[in-house]
């Protein structure tokens, strides 16, 4: 029996959520076309192998995992967190097809929430993986991103208390970018100190992961703008040493670009490091060159509002993680 198909996915998402169904998900899964030359694994397999898969894994490998998962009977592999990982990873990855994208995370966000039907005691990845595939699946959809804005936030606050080395502080980052971009108060959850406290901790902490520096320092330039210039410079460049060095799989290049559109916000040309027989340095004819503060001190600093009360800033880049707050309250935007 697939228990991804005799599960009643709307009335389990309705029980689990005190509040009501408060989202409408795709559910036609992803065609994972022929798995004629899969390995094969069963599900104890699936389940050992789940643990190492992460952002180098190949497409391949993950397909044939989940498809392993789809047809599997009923296992212990159910009640964990592999099938929301593989499909999360495979989400991510997708780029070009919006609507295979959100599949993908739709049936993480379903096997998520089967794994935490099925066991007493909380596993801390599984609500992370349920947060990480519930983002991606609604972000694009105003109406939807807002009705999940608290069950974000409660699935990354277990994750938090739970699980919060998975990932190097996933939890900590995905939370502070959640109350970052969230409207506030009254329309939303959104909180730029808790966001900053956050994504300090995750740097203080984690600091061998690039996207804590890297949305560390959205958060500086969004909250703090030209205030924080040198300390937005300093860990947008430590985000970027840190993805050129290690080996992030196919994750690398999305994250170079999410770096190359907070510097372009914030007005700082980013740096390629080179990679030389004595080690990493930076090109003579790069490096960060701020723009300083000269070309904002009329238009933004002297019409700045309090953060509660401001506007989205023209022009502003927000994270591509998290759909814009603005987007949110854009009640021509499709939900």
């Amino acid at each position: 029996m697939n228990p991804i198909r005799h599960i009643s996915v709307g009335a389990l998402l309705c029980a689990l959520i005190a509040a009501g169904c408060t989202f409408t998900l795709p559910e036609d899964v992803v065609d994972l076309g022929t798995q004629d030359t899969c390995p094969g694994w069963n599900p104890e397999e699936v389940l050992v192998r789940a643990g190492e898969f992460d952002h180098r894994t190949e497409t391949f490998t993950l397909q044939c995992a989940l498809g392993g998962l789809r047809s599997a009977r009923p296992a212990p592999v159910h009640r964990t967190e592999a099938g929301a990982r593989i499909c999360y990873l495979l989400a991510d990855r997708t780029t070009a097809d919006q609507e295979t994208k959100e599949r993908y995370a739709a049936e993480g966000v379903r096997w998520a929430e089967i794994a935490l039907t099925e066991r007493i005691e909380p596993i801390g990845a599984v609500h992370y993986y349920l947060a990480l595939n519930l983002g991606i699946a609604v972000r694009r959809h105003a109406a939807l991103a807002m009705k999940n804005l608290e069950r974000l936030a409660y699935e990354l606050k277990q994750a938090q208390r739970l699980a919060i080395d998975e990932e190097r502080g996933g939890p900590l980052r995905v939370l502070g970018m959640l109350y970052l971009m969230a409207p506030p108060w009254p329309q939303g959850i959104g909180d730029g100190d808790l966001a900053l406290e956050l994504l300090a901790e995750a740097v203080r902490r984690y600091s061998d992961h690039p996207l804590n520096h890297a949305f560390y320092a959205q958060a500086l330039w969004d909250l703090e703008e030209d205030d924080a210039i040198g300390r937005v410079r300093l860990h947008l460049e430590k985000a970027r040493e840190l993805i050129e060095k290690g080996d992030w799989g196919t994750a690398r290049e999305r994250w170079l670009k999410e770096l190359e559109k907070i510097a372009e916000d914030a007005e700082i040309e980013l740096s390629e490091l080179l990679q030389t027989a004595g080690g990493w340095r930076e090109g003579s004819r790069h490096g960060w060159r701020g723009r300083g503060n000269r070309h904002r001190e009329s238009a933004r600093q002297n019409q700045r509002t309090p953060r509660t009360l401001q506007p989205a800033r023209k022009g502003t880049r927000r994270s591509t993680w998290f759909a814009r707050s603005d987007d949110w309250n854009d009640p021509g935007r499709p939900g």
